[in-house]
């Protein structure tokens, strides 16, 4: 396969085309390299996908800049586009607008323009999020439920995203297929996150804040699951062409409590934390859980990995990483 990746420097994205090049696609993968986070980790990422799959290529582009996205794919041929390229992020989608706008939907318009003239094109798989959830108080979340009620620009613009591939679908027929991540983490993953953002602070004897006084959940999803049933979907056209909405669900399905993994980072660490509370911030919601029927009944996924098990994985991984004993 002749497979492209949209924001391959990124979590997702790296791991992705890493797996894609390890089955024997033709990985291409294209990223802005934005100032987000940590560029040192995104060009990290780029060295060891190079090292893992010699085949792989990287073309540095913004997805939002429709001339200069155009000019990077020319005269380049894929049968399968996994687009993950997007501004990530909630709280900071409230004070910083215009970027997410800018990434999230003129860069999403742009893309899945571009390949409804691309005539090979067998498939072209995209990030959503289960952001656009929003205020849903129904437990576990569904591709069924309604997702009319964002409560963050991220959220909004995510749904945003899966409208407009929605209209292609109709429209055009394209092959296109959304997937609603929950709370990825795991070795390699984004400093903004609040796993990453645990080990860092109580590696360094700083306090942690847990936001509505720790009594939030999340559906905390291990990159290793994710990237299994995500090359998995991406590998064919859709499964139910007619089905609507044309999304996914990918979690853990086991809603955590935050004071749960805290103890769990604990425990990988061997230290204690500094704990601060505070109140539920603007854009976040109370919990996220994911039901996976649909993806289980069309590809038997099923994911295998507890926090138990993940967060000792990538605390290993960031002290192998920056060298900390």
């Amino acid at each position: 396969m002749r497979t492209l990746v949209t924001g391959v420097a990124g979590f997702i994205g790296f791991h992705c085309a890493r797996a894609l090049a390890a089955r024997g696609d033709e990985v291409t993968g294209i990223d802005n390299l934005n100032s987000y986070y940590d560029t040192a980790l995104k060009a990290a990422r780029l060295d060891a996908l190079r090292e893992a799959a010699p085949g792989f290529r990287f073309v540095k582009a913004d997805i939002a800049d429709r001339v200069a996205l155009g000019e990077a794919l020319s005269g380049q041929a894929f049968d399968i586009v996994v687009h993950l390229a997007a501004q990530a992020g909630v709280r900071p989608s409230i004070t910083n607008p215009h970027v997410y706008a800018e990434s999230n939907l003129v860069g999403h318009l742009n893309v899945i323009e571009y390949f409804r003239h691309h005539d090979t094109l067998r498939h072209l798989v995209y990030a959503s999020s289960s952001s656009v959830y929003g205020a849903n108080r129904k437990l576990p979340f569904s591709e069924d439920d309604r997702v009319d009620d964002p409560v963050s620009l991220y959220a909004a613009t995510k749904r945003a995203d899966e409208l407009m591939s929605e209209t292609y679908v109709r429209l055009y027929g394209m092959p296109l297929t959304g997937i609603r991540f929950f709370t990825v983490y795991g070795p390699w993953g984004r400093p903004d996150m609040a796993v990453w953002r645990f080990v860092e602070a109580i590696l360094r004897g700083e306090p942690i804040t847990l936001n509505n006084s720790g009594r939030m959940r999340r559906d905390f999803t291990y990159i290793d699951d994710a990237i299994g049933v995500l090359a998995a979907i991406a590998a064919g056209p859709p499964r139910h062409p007619e089905r609507t909405p044309h999304v996914y669900n990918i979690g853990n399905s086991r809603s955590e409590e935050l004071k749960r993994l805290v103890a769990v980072i604990e425990d990988a660490l061997g230290r204690k934390a500094r704990i601060v509370e505070a109140p539920l911030p603007p854009g976040d919601v109370i919990e996220t859980h994911a039901d996976l029927a649909r993806i289980k009944a069309d590809y038997g996924f099923q994911p295998e990995t507890a926090i138990d098990v993940g967060v000792p994985r990538f605390v290993k991984w960031y002290k192998d990483h920056y060298g900390i004993a």
